[in-house]
């Protein structure tokens, strides 16, 4: 486990530690192909290995019969080892909301929940195990950065979810995943080659990914602004969301840290021009915190600063974690606010909290081992 980091401390780079074993969802189908064609075996397979994976979401290798034995069992050990143990699993929801604590390779924890509603199935997945963030309102941010999170491990909370759909365990009948958010642990965009590798198998066709709308891809950020970019240049209509929780410096400096290094007006610049390029709507995500940010001033500056932009804002009552001093907005102040924004035209929503009650609700994930 990482040290707790002191108060306003930024980690950008995370900890060396061991890799995880190559998975073929690390690779593209054209490195699929090449990995087995370097086992001595014809690249057809790669296909076959993909389509268990993706299209079938094949768990055990007896299942893939179109596969010789030995084979079968070399092609496994290479390039589909085991990413992800499951050590605890809570529900609430009537079992529609599920919050999976996994064990890593190396004894990381991280979770994952899969939320189902009546026309879609969100998938919240982390990105890193930890976060460098320091967010103070967040439990994932007070525990730091333990470590990155490998492709293929994202890609495999989505898959476990999509196979626990398939085989009609989650209440509702058989069903998939339609839509998944980076809104776990870590901060996605500061682990950005293996997310973006993610997004790209989430929303490859089959079998090279698994056929997900990259409309239904949200990948969040608390504001680094030349990761935004990147991300523009990526090709990928995927939403982007930015963690604000406050429109004016002073504050926001204190409850997202890397606000120090770029602030409100740039993170905002980079979101417009994201929008402007992408043609997608940002998602501006904002924790209602009692006495803190609700103020109805703060909602008049933030919706002259949103007022006429490609824009929706996500209102977020706080979820509590354990010894925080903060809470959620009084619900006549939760009120106010969505109406000053509303004055100005723009587009919010207060946040469906949906796992609250198992600690699976926006900011508190913390992937402790003891229940």
């Amino acid at each position: 486990m990482s040290e707790q980091p002191k108060t306003g401390q930024l980690t950008f780079v995370a900890p060396r530690r061991a890799k995880p074993q190559r998975h073929l969802a690390d690779l593209t189908m054209a490195e699929r192909r090449a990995a087995v064609a370097e086992l001595g075996e014809k690249p057809f397979r790669a296909d076959q290995l993909s389509r268990h994976y993706f299209t079938r979401l094949t768990g055990s290798p007896e299942q893939m019969t179109d596969l010789p034995g030995a084979l079968r069992e070399r092609l496994v050990e290479q390039l589909m080892p085991p990413l992800l143990t499951s050590v605890r699993e809570i529900t609430c929801d009537g079992g529609m909301t599920r919050k999976t604590l996994w064990k890593l390779f190396d004894g990381s924890l991280v979770e994952s929940v899969l939320m189902r509603y009546p026309d879609r199935v969100t998938m919240c997945v982390s990105s890193q195990a930890g976060c460098g963030m320091n967010c103070p309102f967040c439990a994932t941010g007070q525990a730091g950065l333990t470590r990155n999170m490998s492709t293929a491990e994202i890609v495999e909370q989505v898959v476990a979810g999509a196979r626990a759909l398939a085989r009609g365990e989650v209440p509702g009948g058989p069903g998939r995943v339609t839509n998944v958010v980076f809104m776990g642990m870590g901060e996605p965009m500061a682990n950005y080659k293996a997310v973006i590798g993610a997004v790209r198998r989430l929303v490859d066709p089959a079998p090279e990914g698994l056929g997900i709308s990259a409309r239904g891809v949200t990948v969040s950020t608390v504001g680094l602004v030349p990761a935004i970019g990147k991300l523009a240049d990526e090709g990928l209509p995927v939403t982007l969301a930015v963690s604000l929780h406050a429109p004016d410096d002073e504050l926001r400096d204190t409850l997202v840290p890397i606000n120090t290094r770029w602030k409100v007006a740039e993170v905002l610049d980079a979101a417009w021009d994201y929008a402007a390029r992408t043609k997608r709507r940002v998602s501006i995500e904002y924790a209602l915190i009692k006495d803190i940010n609700d103020q109805e001033w703060r909602a008049d500056l933030l919706g002259r600063l949103l007022k006429n932009k490609l824009v929706h804002v996500n209102l977020i009552p706080l979820n509590p974690t354990p010894g925080s001093k903060w809470t959620a907005s009084r619900p006549e102040d939760e009120r106010a606010f969505v109406r000053r924004l509303e004055s100005h035209g723009v587009a919010v929503t207060v946040r469906d909290t949906r796992g609250r009650e198992i600690d699976g609700a926006c900011g508190q994930l913390a992937a402790a081992p003891q229940p």
